[in-house]
């Protein structure tokens, strides 16, 4: 099951175990149990003597084939259900060091607000996730960390494409998908600090007195995205007090894939940049504010006096300046019937949803190069892909589109407008497009939809503040200075063409130089 490469890597990190862990099984007769058992196989034979030990379970009314990791003498709440390989096999390795006692790598207050969970019943929590989704590991893995920190707290990772029969019952449709105690949790991407707050209901209010007291900053950068990481490490460097209150440090680039166009850096993956950029920033004097949605702006009173910035959860910031990264989010087709079947046949990430529609008929919207590139992607999975784009022509590069052309099992709609989604009040079935040239409606039957149309800043808690554009783009001079006075902004929010990584951290340094020129040419506020 592993090769001799992830052998030697795995022995390695087992030589951290702290206490003695065991692996109890529960397989049939089963390829798929097989393989399984291979892989707890080889994970016990580069492991230190006396630290693993492996035994076989009852298979009554258990998943199978599946496994569950405990603290020898203890009976921790860890399972896999499936093979946790590809993006999951570091949920695994981290899954054996946790229960065993190894510390992890997070803020010691969130280790301390799982420990003092004290919920009224058992949670018992359910990840759905696929072995291709870059954005399963960070919920399997935070959920794993409080099923390992905390006794009343059971984890369950499942890997849908392997419990076919639960992912339709359960009308699951994208993932990470979690339950909790046998009712929808979330779906999508989540950290740490935002499952917590979901189950510790005073946490929001705690967060929100702590942020408020703190004293003003120089800078304060909204958004913690390339534009913004790189501004606040500017802004520290300067050795002035900064700030970065961001919704998901990281940003949109934890959603993107595969990074090939950044200099310097041959090919990288999302999530890994997104958190070499919070890595570096830790690197200065930053104040990191995760986790924290940004909902109004207050220009200063008078000239060098303090902006404020109000918070989802009731706090306010206030700073001398105020940098703006807030980025952008998927643009949404607004059709009837969107909204009501998001992740229920309406996706928008085809390397985490995609292995959930094997062998069915899908439909990707858009023809630049994200959607031509998700179709290529789902040709290999999916029984069937229809593309549909509004334009006459695909806009995506030409390398692209040789590629779609060859696929035997896609079909390209062109001048070809989506006009609904369909389905049967539980999930997708359909959906109609009108053709703009004979103005005739098509309805095509399919079990999934992912759009792929482009996307939209983060700027709607600026109306009425800072001056937009008519997209709702910040506007924004040479410098990055916006209408206000000491406040700026960059990267993909911003009217700066070409909405690239590299391009976003290059505006976020620009700003950042400008705010400390401001602040040294702006006489504080008697």
């Amino acid at each position: 099951m592993l090769d001799s490469n992830l052998k030697t890597a795995l022995k390695g990190y087992l030589e951290r175990l702290v206490q003695p862990i065991e692996i109890v099984t529960f397989a049939d007769d089963g390829e798929n149990s097989r393989q399984m058992l291979e892989l707890v196989a080889d994970i016990a034979s580069v492991a230190p003597a006396g630290r693993l030990s492996v035994r076989s379970g009852s298979t009554a009314g258990e998943r199978l084939p599946s496994f569950q990791i405990t603290r020898t003498g203890a009976d921790t709440g860890v399972r896999f259900a499936g093979l946790p390989m590809g993006h999951e096999f570091t949920s695994l390795v981290l899954a054996l060091l946790q229960t065993s006692g190894y510390p992890a790598k997070v803020e010691a207050d969130l280790i301390e607000q799982i420990k003092a969970l004290e919920p009224a019943k058992e949670l018992v929590f359910e990840t759905y996730m696929s072995l291709t989704c870059h954005n399963c590991p960070d919920v399997v893995q935070a959920i794993n960390l409080m099923a390992a920190l905390n006794p009343k707290i059971r984890h369950t990772t499942v890997e849908g494409s392997m419990f076919q029969a639960e992912v339709e019952s359960r009308q699951i449709m994208g993932v990470p998908c979690v339950f909790l105690n046998g009712e929808m949790f979330a779906s999508g991407r989540m950290e740490l600090g935002e499952i917590l707050a979901r189950i510790d209901t005073g946490a929001a209010d705690r967060e929100a007195r702590k942020l408020s007291s703190k004293d003003a900053f120089d800078v304060l950068v909204v958004g913690g995205g390339p534009a913004g990481a790189a501004a606040a490490i500017y802004a520290a460097r300067k050795g002035i007090r900064t700030g970065v209150a961001a919704e998901r440090f990281g940003g949109q680039v934890l959603d993107t894939l595969g990074i090939e166009n950044f200099i310097s850096v041959k090919e990288t993956e999302g999530p890994k940049l997104a958190a070499a950029l919070e890595q570096h920033v830790k690197e200065y004097d930053v104040d990191i504010m995760n986790l924290q949605r940004a909902t109004a702006l207050v220009p200063a009173a008078a000239p060098g006096g303090l902006i404020e910035v109000k918070l989802e959860n009731g706090a306010s910031l206030r700073s001398k300046t105020v940098i703006i990264s807030t980025g952008a989010r998927w643009r949404s087709m607004n059709v009837p019937g969107e909204m009501e079947y998001r992740t229920k046949g309406v996706a928008y990430c085809p390397h985490c949803d995609g292995p959930l529609f094997k062998g069915k008929r899908v439909a990707v919207i858009g023809g630049g190069n994200s959607g031509v590139e998700a179709a290529i992607d789902l040709a290999g999975i999916v029984a069937h892909v229809t593309l549909i784009e509004f334009d006459s022509k695909l806009r995506a590069d030409a390398v692209l589109q040789t590629k779609l052309r060859s696929l035997p099992n896609v079909t390209i709609l062109m001048s070809a407008q989506t006009t609904e989604v369909h389905g049967d009040g539980q999930k997708v079935n359909g959906l109609s497009y009108k053709d703009r040239i004979s103005g005739e409606l098509h309805r095509v039957d399919l079990e999934g939809i992912f759009v792929q149309i482009g996307l939209l800043p983060n700027s709607d808690w600026l109306k009425g503040t800072v001056e937009l554009s008519p997209r709702g783009e910040v506007i924004v001079d040479d410098r990055g200075q916006t209408s206000v006075p000491g406040v700026f902004a960059a990267g993909d929010v911003t009217t700066v063409p070409y909405k690239q990584i590299i391009i976003a951290m290059g505006e976020g340094a620009k700003a950042s130089l400008g705010a400390f020129d401001h602040l040294i040419r702006t006489s504080v506020a008697g």
